[in-house]
């Protein structure tokens, strides 16, 4: 089954049960993934532009990606957004919100109808590969991972600069995207993601998707419901160490606590034993 058709047509029941070993399989993956290529970015790749044309170009595309999405989000998947008041309490600062990982679709246009304001996400240079819409995904706000040194310095020096600009940071710690998973995942890299709120002493809050039974209807495609919470804000008498792990915990919790909001299993995780 093609991989679009996963999130934008019924699935049978018994196609829809995934086997995993472990909660870092991905059962989603790129051409280039399966291929196991390496993908980098493109030699001078500037993650701020800096041509003043290509900004405004930028913004004039990330206002019809905005349009597009409240379409999106709340017609196809009858998006209903709550907590979203908890935001004005970062009324006048950037802050980083973090998400479960659920469906490559909705996590596009999910948080810009989310936030209070423009969002820049932090993904692959795989998703730059994507046919079609990967090489917009930079002027919607996309900020890929650096693999070499000088580009992990700049992303690094691009995420502090957006942040000081009172933007949004969204990052998906689970890392992998599980179609429709009401269960929350152990986060990969641990509390490393977390440093970027610590390091600029802001606040994050996490969003957490939820799915749920269409009223009305035929189709067994669920319907969603996002939960925003926070903020969560660094405490300035511990470490950076002591604070990423701070937020991570607070993080993982409050999707955990939304999670078992879910009132409808689409898909089913049947973990695998190793040894067999």
């Amino acid at each position: 089954m093609a991989k679009a058709e996963l999130f934008q047509k019924d699935i049978p029941e018994s196609e829809r049960v995934f086997y995993y070993t472990s909660e870092e399989d991905d059962p989603i993956k790129t051409d280039e993934q399966e291929k196991k290529i390496k993908v980098g970015l493109p030699e001078g790749y500037e993650f701020i532009p800096s041509n003043p044309f290509v900004r405004m170009y930028s913004a004039i595309l990330f206002r019809l990606f905005w349009i597009f999405g409240q379409w999106y989000e709340r017609g196809y998947w009858q998006v209903k957004v709550h907590g979203r008041e908890k935001l004005k309490k970062a009324r006048g600062k950037g802050y980083v919100i973090y998400a479960n990982h659920t469906n490559p679709f909705h996590d596009v246009f999910g948080p810009a109808i989310a936030a209070d304001r423009r969002i820049f996400t932090v993904i692959s240079p795989v998703n730059l590969k994507i046919p079609g819409i990967g090489k917009f995904l930079p002027y919607i706000g996309g900020l890929p991972l650096g693999s070499t040194l000088d580009e992990k310095i700049a992303f690094n020096d691009a995420v502090d600069e957006r942040l000081r600009q009172k933007k949004v940071l969204v990052i998906y710690p689970e890392a992998h995207v599980w179609p429709y998973a009401t269960k929350v995942r152990k986060f990969p890299a641990g509390d490393k993601s977390f440093k970027y709120a610590v390091r600029n002493n802001l606040p994050i809050f996490t969003m957490t998707t939820t799915y749920h039974k269409r009223k009305g209807g035929k189709r067994d495609l669920p319907r969603m419901d996002v939960y925003l919470d926070g903020p969560f804000w660094p405490d300035e008498k511990k470490t950076l160490d002591e604070n990423r792990a701070l937020l991570a915990k607070q993080a993982y919790d409050s999707m955990v606590k939304h999670s078992k909001k879910n009132t409808y299993e689409y898909f089913k995780y049947v973990k695998e034993d190793r040894k067999k």
